[in-house]
Parts: structure tokens; sequence; C-alpha cells
């Protein structure tokens, strides 16, 4: 593995020439490369991945375990969820091992002053993601300096262009499969006996929450099935305004 040796750990992320500085130094690395060089070296005791536990999760999660199975794992756990996404999540930790796995709920007096009823999500998704997948995030972000994300540039729309490493608010996030195509992620299910998130064969090619997730046409990636039938592609946690502290 090839890593620039002066770039060291720090103690806080305070400017953005920092973190571009450890995108010239990792962001030449892709996958697991780039996973260890910032679990290891950038952030050692002060990164976090931030897991779905949806369709394409396994294949990070299982790159994570065979680098540092102590690794905190923050799963939104937003009161909204399918059945099978919290069966997959319970199978998924339990085959890797991992030790520090924070199931993050949305604050309770927040939902009883924002959506009592539940069903937020019918007239304001935007707000409901805001109450149950962003605030709750920041807080569990808040003891960390980088966090990793599963995106993909396939994805399409705002992740079209991501980077493998950003600088957002005062955090770094680390995108090590941003450059990954479909095939790659088929291939490292295959490859590495991953199993398939239940729904899959369903027809839910990307999986959030029940209530705004549909069944979708859309090849292996597709987005289609979020949020159908609105401009809206995403809960929020990656758009400015996201997990800053």
């Amino acid at each position: 593995m090839s890593i620039r040796q002066d770039i060291l750990p720090v103690t806080a992320v305070e400017d953005r020439s920092l973190a571009m500085a450890w995108r010239a130094g990792f962001g030449q690395l892709d996958g697991r490369e780039l996973l260890a060089a910032m679990i290891w070296r950038a952030f050692p005791g002060r990164i976090a991945l931030v897991s779905s536990f949806g369709a394409e999760a396994a294949v990070l999660l299982s790159m994570l375990a065979d680098i540092d199975r102590h690794v905190p794992i923050i799963f939104l756990d937003t009161g909204k969820h399918f059945p099978e996404t919290l069966t997959y999540r319970d199978v998924l930790i339990k085959r890797f091992g991992f030790s520090d796995v924070r199931n993050i709920e949305p604050d309770v007096e927040s939902l009883r002053a924002g959506d009592p009823s539940g069903e937020l999500w019918r007239r304001d998704p935007d707000q409901c993601c805001h109450l149950r997948k962003v605030l709750p995030l920041r807080r569990a972000l808040a003891p960390f300096q980088a966090w990793i994300t599963g995106r993909k540039r396939f994805h399409g729309a705002d992740r079209a262009v991501l980077p493998t490493v950003e600088y957002v608010g005062d955090q770094v996030k680390v995108n090590p499969l941003a450059n990954w195509t479909p095939d790659q992620v088929e291939t490292a299910f295959r490859t590495a006996g991953l199993p398939a998130h239940p729904l899959i064969a369903e027809g839910y090619p990307s999986i959030g929450c029940a209530t705004c997730t549909r069944r979708a046409g859309g090849g292996p990636g597709s987005r289609d099935g979020r949020w159908a039938g609105s401009d809206k592609n995403e809960c929020g946690i990656h758009q400015p305004g996201g997990p800053r502290m």
C-alpha cells in the first residue's frame, strides 16, 4: 500500500486546506486501501462508519471487518425501517463480529413536538428526514473527526461527481467505493459470499425507510424507488446543512 508518510494524524479538522492535504495524500487510493489508510493513519480512534444496512452495505462492512472490527458503526434507526432491514442488520453484525454498533434513534421530545402522529413523512418528507436522520446523526458524529460512507458515483444525481475524500463542515467524509461500478459491487458480493438484503429479490434496488421506498425497475444502484413521485433524492445527511457540528 502506498501512503504518503508526511500526512500525519491530528486531533482536529480545523480547515479545508488540511482536508485537501488528506485528499492529496490518500484520495488516489480506492476501496480497501483508502479505508485502511484513513482508519489507521489519518484518524486512528476518531473515525466512524455510517451504514444504512441497505442493498449494497455488506461490501463496505466486509472490508471494515477485515481491517478493524472495533471501528464504531452508526445505524440510524428512524423508527420507519422495513423489518427486513433490521433483521439484515443483525445478520451482518453477527457475521462480521463488530464490537461497537451504535443504534441511533430520534430524540423523543423532537418527535413529540414535530411528528406526534408519525405521519410527517406524508406532508413534509424533508422535515421527517431532518428529525429522524439529520439531527440524530449530527449528535452521533460529535465525537469524531471523520466518517465513512458507502456512496458511489453510479448512484447518479449529486453523487455523480463524488470524490473519495471530501471536507464538509468541520469533518472529513471518506467514500472508499465512490469509483466502484455495479459490476464491482456484484463481484464483491459473489466472491465473498455475502448475503443479499432480502428485499432486493422483491424488486427494491435501493432501500430506505418503508414509508418512502417503493419497488423500482432500475438496475443495481438505482434510487428510483426512493421518495417516488417527488423531486427528493437524498435524505439530507449528505447535503449542505447535514450533520455539521
